[in-house]
């Protein structure tokens, strides 16, 4: 276990598992919710819900399916290879985080100022109420985004943290994040839980630097990680001190994601574990021309898909609703039909999301491609010459890694 500890050797190529599983990460929650979410219509608008609450032993599926960790991991991992690239090339720290901050605002921001003034507009024309409930449902994936910028924002402290401290800065985290718990449940300061909105995910992001060194070590650490972490999920919820599933569910005496208790620590080390054992044989596969294309393709969409899903979703309830005149009101039955229908819970939002996803894209690329040429034009007019044709850049996928590197094979 020592070896993690080491400095990793430079990368030499790009690591298309990384990209995998960034993607992955962010389509399995788009699944999640097209699949599992159950609306309940009540006076003052929808309530979500999900199978969680009605379905014995469902949340052990949450262990897997709540990817969250394992997506703040990888991307602490890729800001601290595209900031020793852009590093390289004389990009100071505050124009780097303004960039990555950016790529992430502005999408961001047109959905939910779409969505914001959509529902104020259907709203005081229609004159209903509970409209503001279903536009917080539509918006409320975006939550993720907001942790990944305060993360951004943090970069130069988890830096420094990483430069001084090294694996040290983990305990650190780790044991803080415990603390908190212990005074939030221990002496009833529920609000100072919150705080490990900072430490969970901070100490994911944080452990991201260490990927290379994972990657690079034995294959027995990789199981000494994935069994740490099931000892201790199972230790922590078997104890009853802490709710099995790793996502919230109503009824539920507090959720492990909101704010994130020190479960997600757990969690954290068995996925990481868990995608380590994969790596080997996905890194085969992904070589292979139709995997290699299907990579490159869900890198492409998963982050628009991941914002506007909820849109796509809402479209087809809507059409659904006009189409059937089902009552909404009535919670749906989890039953064995409800379970038969699954495949059509995702494809009918998928169909819907579709035309939304390409609109969303083109306006992206334009807006993207605009900026580019301004600043081209800027820096050549600095210069003292005439501004030349600017290419419209590739879209970026969560953002631009271009200057991401990868791994050399590993080790079996």
């Amino acid at each position: 276990m020592l070896r993690v500890m080491t400095v990793a050797a430079a990368p030499t190529r790009r690591d298309s598992y990384v990209d995998f599983l960034r993607a992955l990460s962010l389509i399995v929650v788009v699944l999640w919710h097209w699949a599992f979410t159950i609306l309940d219509w009540r006076d003052d608008g929808p309530h979500a819900t999900s199978p969680l609450g009605f379905t014995r032993g469902l949340w052990l599926a949450t262990w897997l399916l709540q990817v969250m960790p394992l997506f703040f991991f990888i991307g602490g991992f890729v800001h601290l290879r595209t900031w020793e690239k852009a590093r390289s090339r004389g990009v100071t720290m505050g124009a780097f985080i303004g960039r990555r901050m950016g790529q992430l605002l502005i999408p961001a921001g047109i959905v939910l100022l779409l969505w914001i003034g959509l529902g104020s507009l259907i709203g005081a024309y229609f004159n209903l109420t509970g409209v503001g409930r279903a536009v917080k449902l539509v918006v409320s994936p975006l939550w993720f985004l907001g942790v990944y910028l305060m993360l951004i924002a943090l970069l130069p402290v988890s830096l420094w943290l990483h430069r001084k401290a090294g694996v040290l800065a983990l305990v650190w985290l780790a044991g803080a994040s415990m603390m908190v718990d212990v005074l939030r449940f221990g002496s009833d300061l529920e609000d100072i839980g919150w705080l490990n909105m900072v430490l969970v995910w901070g100490l994911a992001h944080q452990a991201g630097f260490f990927y290379q060194n994972v990657v690079d070590s034995p294959r027995r650490n990789d199981w000494a990680l994935l069994w740490t972490g099931l000892f201790g999920l199972v230790g922590l919820v078997g104890s009853g001190l802490y709710p099995g599933s790793m996502v919230g569910v109503p009824g539920e005496r507090f959720s492990n994601m909101a704010p994130p208790t020190f479960v997600i620590v757990a969690l954290l080390a068995f996925q990481i574990g868990f995608a380590e054992l994969l790596r080997p044989r996905m890194q085969v596969l992904l070589e292979r021309p139709r995997w290699k294309r299907a990579n490159e393709l869900i890198n492409e969409f998963s982050l628009p898909l991941y914002l506007v899903h909820t849109t796509g979703m809402a479209i087809f309830l809507f059409l659904t609703w006009l189409w059937l005149r089902y009552d909404m009101d009535k919670p749906a039955d989890v039953d064995l039909g409800w379970w038969l229908t699954r495949p059509l819970a995702i494809i009918g939002p998928l169909i819907c999301t579709i035309p939304v996803l390409l609109l969303f894209r083109n306006l992206h690329r334009r807006g993207t491609a605009a900026a580019a040429a301004r600043r081209a034009a800027e820096a050549e007019k600095a210069a003292g010459t005439q501004p030349a044709a600017v290419p419209a850049p590739r879209e970026p996928a969560v953002e631009d890694t271009s200057a991401e590197e990868a791994s050399a094979p590993r080790r079996p």
